[in-house]
């Protein structure tokens, strides 16, 4: 991908993705590195960290059409990563879920188009694959939203990376472990045979970068990963920091939470395309005559199964510790050493 001379703007750009991001391109040929989101606090942190004069800070919000459109104005890349993420809190307010990842990936879109942006691409998740709480739900409607917009959008390419969990990152579930174990409190699991996809930020930065080099309007592209149990997690995490016998409490399943997450559905699965480590799904370009949705089936999508964490390869405890160990945030937790989450 050229990248010499143009300008990179991340929505949600404070937040994990955003920083890994920086850590990857901040001494690349772009000219300017545009951040947009929320919190004035955490743009005032990322710009001491990183003290760089290619990076420019917007404060605003995806809700906010004209915020977004004052940072879009001249862009030539998009990487769309502002969202309510958190299961819980979009479960209680599920219409705030729906402001932000659905009408705010309209907003964003919609500047896009109208300001010539030539790619974009919007980062999913593996919960709007048969979705079951209102954090997926919102998320397949935004990939539904960039799907639809791409059918319509002929300068600007639009695209979908849908990935499963981030390790270490903000609010996820190993540095609630860690901070567990460090407080010798019990570790608290939902369901240890419960298993979700693990990939790591710099996985995810490589899925986006790959959508950017090859996608075609429409395109969702997931990355191949693979998965662990939760118990399997947390014995990797007890076994790396030497607490092999700490305390495990099986707390239950909570609402909202699946047994295992998909991250291509076995209709999608009929129509993707295996590039090795990636699929590539393309859009389903079927028009408004209704007789294909209605009156003609597909045999192939019966005899299909979805892509998912039960039954992708499956690590054990040395593989998930040897997981771990790539992550900055973990090797420094085996050194001792106090940290924060990635960032």
């Amino acid at each position: 991908m050229n990248f010499k001379n143009k300008i990179l703007l991340i929505t949600g750009g404070t937040g994990s993705f955003g920083n890994a991001v920086l850590r990857r391109f901040l001494h690349s040929e772009l000219q300017e590195i545009r951040i947009f989101s929320r919190d004035e606090k955490k743009q005032d942190d990322m710009r001491k960290k990183y003290n760089s004069p290619k990076l420019k800070f917007y404060i605003g919000d995806v809700r906010d059409q004209q915020s977004v459109m004052n940072a879009v104005r001249g862009v030539d890349y998009i990487y769309h990563a502002a969202a309510l993420k958190q299961v819980p809190s979009c479960e209680f307010h599920p219409l705030e879920a729906v402001k932000t990842n659905v009408l705010g990936t309209e907003n964003v879109l919609e500047a896009a188009i109208q300001c010539g942006v030539k790619r974009v691409v919007v980062l999913s998740t593996d919960k709007a694959v048969y979705p079951i709480n209102a954090m997926g739900i919102s998320k397949a409607m935004m990939e539904k939203v960039a799907v639809a917009k791409s059918r319509s959008s002929t300068q600007t390419v639009i695209n979908v990376t849908r990935y499963g969990n981030v390790m270490a990152s903000r609010g996820s579930v190993i540095p609630l472990f860690i901070e567990q174990i460090r407080a010798g409190k019990p570790i608290t699991l939902t369901d240890p045979s419960m298993t979700r996809f693990m990939m790591t930020l710099d996985d995810a930065v490589d899925l986006v970068l790959y959508a950017f080099e090859h996608g075609q309007p429409g395109e969702i592209f997931v990355q191949k990963a693979p998965a662990a149990t939760i118990g399997v997690l947390a014995k990797a995490l007890t076994a790396l920091v030497g607490k092999s016998e700490h305390e495990v409490r099986v707390i239950g399943t909570r609402h909202g939470e699946k047994l295992y997450e998909a991250l291509l559905s076995r209709e999608e699965m009929v129509a993707a395309e295996d590039l090795g480590g990636y699929y590539r799904v393309p859009p389903d370009l079927r028009d408004l005559n209704y007789g294909k949705f209605v009156e003609q089936g597909e045999t192939k999508i019966s005899e299909a199964i979805d892509y998912n964490s039960h039954n992708t390869e499956r690590l054990d405890v040395a593989g998930m510790r040897a997981l771990l160990l790539k992550l900055r945030f973990m090797q420094a937790i085996a050194r001792g050493e106090h940290v924060e989450p990635e960032e």
